[in-house]
């Protein structure tokens, strides 16, 4: 559990790092104009899950590049495979992103929250193409032991990002937002590259694709980035929903949904951790024990974000909005955000185990029932009871989750003596 926690710490500042910069951004924005906030919600709503997809799908080199620990130089064809993939994903994610103005005009957000996005989605998607490019540098060094290093180009991008937004918004609005973005990303972009290449011992370079091991690659890299999708596409339609209640409710979904991050930062650490230590456990027994580690970590650090937010909640929704209404909404919901959230942490933990396991293609089958009840329910439910039914939704969904990833990983967790045997 110590060694966990290690490799966990420096993953929980990258991530933090990362959340100063949407924690800025969503400030700077609240402050600047409410419709303003409620016209960037709309645009996460889809740059979210396309970004995500992205990131699900390098996600999935984690138990393909654990083996190579002791020797980083072998899995640079791996990280070859895995670039056809990311920027494949990556070209879909900006197509959507691009869409964005159209999609949210067809369903009802209101016209001058759709005026207000101006040229933010193509900066947004030529951010995308960026990212993509990186080729999944996190989870190669994660998978490698060598988590510490992803820290530094989460430190560039929220501090570009930071610095950027502040000084840009004022001026240009959203228009600054994505200027600053992609300013941000290109930077760290071009540490990432400089940090793998130092890890690996040897340059990428170019080759051409290995059809076979490219196959074998997505065959757990598409489900992953498939049920993040699937999450992340949901919530965008949560947001949809709560955007056709009220530009108040709007923005403080948004601000919610900020802090979720927050609260997700712990779990989603551990779990990107523990994807390692579950893939190279020789026995049933070793997966497992990883397991109840991470769990047990990951339901600690989501305590601790809980009784952080409960505590400073009234003092911190000032960082978010002058807007009192708004202010009120978001602590009145507070305490059910904080339900769904710790949830959506331990379903986190377990679906992470099943990709450990090369078995992301189970976790795609328990996201489709879960949450495809919950995009069926949203716009009803918004219509009924608001955003506060949305978020109750929420919570029953993620519950759900707990129980299907809970019962998968344990499920295909008992055929790893099986698997390490016939591998023998």
């Amino acid at each position: 559990m110590i060694a966990l926690l290690r490799a966990a710490v420096p993953l929980f500042f990258a991530m933090a790092m990362g959340m100063v910069g949407s924690l800025v951004v969503t400030s700077v924005l609240g402050k600047h104009d409410t419709v303003t906030l409620a016209a960037f919600a709309v645009m996460t709503a889809v740059l979210n899950p396309a970004s995500a997809a992205v990131q699900g799908a390098l996600r999935g080199l984690g138990p393909f590049v654990a083996q190579y620990r002791d020797d980083p130089g072998a899995a640079v064809p791996i990280v070859r495979d895995a670039r056809w993939l990311s920027l494949t994903t990556g070209t879909v994610g900006a197509l959507a992103v691009l869409s964005v103005p159209l999609l949210a005009g067809v369903t009802g957000v209101p016209g001058e929250v759709v005026r207000e996005l101006g040229l933010l989605p193509y900066f947004l998607a030529a951010y995308l193409l960026v990212f993509a490019s990186t080729g999944g540098t996190s989870t190669i060094l994660i998978a490698l032991g060598r988590s510490r290093n992803v820290l530094w180009p989460t430190l560039v991008s929220g501090l570009v990002l930071s610095v950027l937004t502040a000084a840009l918004v004022p001026p240009l609005g959203l228009t600054g937002v994505g200027i600053a973005w992609l300013i941000a990303g290109t930077a760290a972009a071009g540490v990432a590259s400089l940090i793998l290449r130092r890890a690996l011992g040897r340059p990428i370079g170019q080759a051409r694709p290995r059809i076979a091991e490219i196959i074998s690659l997505a065959k757990v890299s598409v489900p992953l980035a498939g049920t993040v999708l699937i999450k992340f596409g949901v919530l965008g339609v949560v947001t949809f929903a709560a955007s056709t209640t009220s530009t108040r409710d709007t923005a403080a979904h948004a601000v919610l949904t900020t802090l979720t991050g927050f609260m997700m930062m712990a779990s989603l650490s551990i779990a990107q951790a523990s994807v390692p230590e579950v893939a190279r456990a020789a026995d049933t027994a070793g997966a497992r024990r990883a397991q109840r580690a991470a769990a047990l970590l990951a339901i600690t650090g989501t305590l601790v974000g809980a009784g952080l937010l409960l505590g400073f909640g009234e003092r911190l929704m000032v960082l978010f909005s002058d807007d009192a209404a708004v202010r009120e909404r978001v602590l009145a919901l507070l305490p059910l955000m904080l339900v769904s959230s710790a949830a959506d942490a331990a379903q986190a933990v377990q679906g992470m185990g099943l990709t450990a396991l090369k078995r992301s293609a189970a976790s795609l089958v328990y996201f489709a029932i879960g949450y495809g009840l919950l995009v069926l329910a949203a716009v009803p439910v918004a219509r009924t009871w608001g955003i506060t039914g949305l978020w109750a939704a929420m919570a029953v969904a993620n519950g759900l989750l707990v129980v299907l990833q809970g019962t998968g990983f344990h499920r295909h967790s008992a055929k790893v003596s099986t698997a390490a045997a016939t591998a023998m």
